[in-house]
This record gives structure tokens, sequence and C-alpha cells, in this order.
């Protein structure tokens, strides 16, 4: 399959903005001459982490916190944004000690994904931890997040579970599986 070129940026444009999100419109020519615009989050240079916790007795480690988006509380994995000056790995290893009570001395990565990469160009990266050890680190949630242990053994049992229905934690558990089997 022959290379593309990427279409042309003839301008760029926030659209909209509120106190989370910026809007932005592109106006794109492509190489067959066709013009469009289109609209995305604009670029804040933020990347994330999310992380698939498993205990030494054989348990995963999720959060049930609320999720404004759906308007009720989800169960997912540990996840954050990466500071700045933070490696992924160091960003993995303190939001676990932040949602979770727990820090790593073993972080095998799985995969970078992207959401929604027409509107989004935001990355995280996605990890499985072990080797866990207890540690607190004081949070930027507005409550307490529900820490949820969960047989290994039973974990694609999540996958029909009502409540765990996020892409992204869906993803990393079957890749988490797919690498602890190998």
């Amino acid at each position: 399959m022959a290379k593309r070129t990427p279409p042309e940026v003839l301008a760029k444009e926030t659209v909209a903005q509120s106190r989370l999100f910026s809007i932005e419109a592109l106006d794109l020519r492509f190489s067959n001459g066709e013009h469009r615009t289109y609209e995305r989050m604009k670029p804040r240079g933020r990347n994330a982490v999310m992380m698939v916790p498993v205990t030494a007795q054989g348990d995963i480690l999720l959060v049930r916190e609320y999720a404004a988006g759906t308007e009720r509380y989800e169960l997912g994995f540990p996840k954050g944004l990466i500071d700045p000056g933070e490696t992924p790995e160091q960003a993995a290893d303190r939001e676990l000690k932040e949602e979770i009570g727990f820090g790593t001395r073993k972080l095998t990565p799985l995969k970078e994904v992207i959401l929604a990469p027409s509107y989004f160009s935001s990355k995280m990266t996605l990890f499985i931890a072990e080797d866990l050890y207890s540690e607190q680190l004081e949070g930027d949630e507005p409550e307490p997040l529900e820490v949820i242990r969960w047989p290994l053994a039973q974990a694609e049992e999540l996958l029909t579970h009502l409540d765990f229905c996020e892409a992204r934690s869906i993803t990393a558990l079957l890749l988490a599986l797919r690498s602890l089997a190998a």
C-alpha cells in the first residue's frame, strides 16, 4: 500500500473553550484537492497511564469511582495524567499510591492507546503492575475510591459486569491476560 501524504493544515482556530477543554477547528486540504473542516479536542500535551495491578495473592485491583460522563459509579483500573517532568513509569507508580494505596516494583508496559484518534491526540500507556507494596499518597479525587479485589482466575467475568464498560479498562484487561498467560 502506498504511503499517503497527510493533508495540509490551512488554518487552526479555537471554536469553544471551557475550564477543562478547548475545541479546535482544523481546515484541511487533502492531496486530492478536497477541503474539509474537522473539529477536535485541542492537544494539551498531557498523556496518561492506566495500570492493571496484580497482587501476590492472585487478585487484580480495580477502583469504583464516579464518572460524570455516565452519571454513575464505574468499575475500572487505576489511571491518571502524567505530570510535567514525570515518565509514564513514575506516573503509574504515583497514581497507584494515590488511588489504591500501593506502589509497584515491577511495571510491564502493554501498549500505548489513543481513545478516539479522530478527536483526541492524548495517549495512554497501559501497564501491568506487580510486586506491590503498601504506600499511600494523597490524591486529587473528591471522595475516597472504593478498591475492589477481583480474582485473576475469574478476570474474564469482568467483561460481562455491568459496571466494567470503559473501553480502555477492557483493552488493558485483555492485554494483561494475554501477557500474563505467555
